[in-house]
């Protein structure tokens, strides 16, 4: 059933005001987004967490691979490391699939308390 024609558009406010806050507001009002951890030493390689997962959102790239891409950091040889297991992390739902499947328990889900500067620099 096709919809009728609206001539009329809604209508626009101006009458919005704009407060400043302090950045304290926020520490009740929001919460700190959880991110996926893959302890990649301690991984075995099964790659189930690729299979299991319904969104597609981790992948395992071997070194081979890395090796091929432009503009990217090439990571330190290493006898023991064969490749990077990647999140992404803009697809991922948080849905802990890959956990569960997980055969040795090295991926975990976390936040981070501080900014990833202070993470890196043991501040946070």
């Amino acid at each position: 059933m096709p919809k009728g024609v609206v001539d009329e558009s809604p209508p626009i406010r101006d009458d919005y005001q704009l407060a400043l806050v302090d950045g304290d507001y926020f520490k009740d009002k929001l919460s700190p987004k959880q991110f996926l951890h893959i302890d990649q030493s301690e991984c075995i390689l099964c790659e189930g967490c690729v299979d299991i997962c319904p969104w597609k959102c981790i992948h395992y790239l071997s070194l081979d691979a890395i090796a091929e891409g432009v503009n990217v950091d090439h990571p330190a040889e290493d006898t023991q490391n064969y490749g990077f297991f990647v999140v992404d992390e803009d697809e991922c739902t948080r849905c802990a699939l890959c956990i569960d499947r997980c055969p040795t328990g090295v991926i975990s889900l976390g936040k981070f308390a501080g900014s990833l500067a202070e993470q890196a620099l043991g501040l946070g």
